[in-house]
């Protein structure tokens, strides 16, 4: 009886052991997916829909950053030690009011990022849209990484049928022939492209500019948020109560600014004028307990700033696969 045991004991051995060769091969021979998942999430604010749509990632150079000397030094210490310390990622925001499609920044398309990045239209269709059906695209900014999705690089419209809004101060200083010809050269690829991807919409009519803190529709504040670039502009969307505030580039490296909300960046046209709105603005948003999107934070570009002691930190809205309102 021992005997038969300690057979059967083998016999069940030997199948395990073939049965985990198998495995081990059938895993070792299936291709890697180097693909990741679509890029878009979806939030309910009051009666809108949000969808994040992201455009690509990169790190953020710590060139770009301007701080003090001990405020570098600080950050290059902690980006020695957490690599991802300085990761970014570029988003466009789409709001379904139910009666319009809006699109809040374009992305990069083809004019930024060297492939990197390029990815708001493909995730727009992925989300289940089209961009014939967009209706109307509010622009922070003329920054490239913000409208290059607007245009392709031989002069067609993203966005056949969408009316574009973008601050005059902003329209006025990125479109215009003679301050072009006077910036440095290493600005001069911003008022090109800015030129470029505005001019099928100009030339169709579609192109508007707004003052202030003009109403565009219903339920859409225009907020000036001037210092990054001259007109740079968010924009307050509200529904049943709850709001939502698509900021712009109010903060680039997520981490280092709210850690150091004094640190300004070389795109930062008026540095001065960046950091000051920036700390009026982050106070507010803290005590109110805003929601937020940002064309730069981390997946999927939506959360709250809340204080931190003498700082803030950031705390993003929770991946759920269920449409559950909060």
């Amino acid at each position: 009886m021992k005997r038969k045991s300690t057979q059967v004991a083998l016999v069940v051995a030997g199948f395990l052991s073939i049965s985990m060769v198998c495995s081990i091969s059938a895993l070792a021979g299936a291709p890697q997916h180097r693909d990741q998942a679509p890029g878009y999430y979806r939030l309910r604010v009051g009666d809108l829909e949000v969808t994040s749509l992201c455009d690509g990632g990169a790190q953020f150079d710590t060139n770009w950053l301007t701080g003090t000397k001990a405020v570098m030094a600080d950050i290059a210490n902690t980006l020695q030690k957490q690599p991802h310390f300085l990761d970014v990622t570029d988003w466009g925001f789409l709001v379904n009011t139910g009666k319009r499609l809006i699109l809040v920044d374009a992305g990069t398309g083809e004019w930024w990022g060297g492939g990197a990045f390029g990815r708001v239209e493909a995730n727009l269709h992925s989300a289940g849209y089209a961009p014939e059906q967009v209706d109307l695209v509010l622009i922070t900014h003329l920054h490239s990484d913000h409208i290059g999705g607007l245009s392709t690089r031989d002069g067609k419209s993203v966005f056949p049928n969408a009316d574009v809004y973008v601050a005059k101060a902003e329209n006025d200083f990125w479109l215009s022939p003679e301050i072009a010809a006077k910036a440095p050269k290493e600005a001069q690829e911003f008022f090109q492209s800015a030129q470029a991807i505005s001019a099928p919409y100009i030339k169709a009519g579609k192109w508007h500019t707004f003052s202030g803190s003009d109403e565009i529709a219903e339920g859409i504040k225009t907020v000036p948020l001037p210092g990054h670039t001259p007109g740079h502009t968010g924009y307050e969307f509200s529904s049943k109560g709850q709001k939502i505030l698509f900021w712009g580039d109010i903060i680039h490296a997520l981490r280092a600014q709210l850690k150091h909300p004094e640190i300004s960046v070389v795109f930062d046209i008026d540095r001065a004028a960046a950091v000051a709105t920036r700390e009026n603005l982050m106070p507010v948003l803290a005590g109110e307990g805003t929601l937020i999107a940002g064309p730069h934070l981390p997946f999927p570009g939506l959360g709250r700033v809340q204080r931190d002691g003498n700082a803030y930190s950031w705390a993003p809205v929770a991946f759920t696969d269920q449409w559950i309102p909060r």
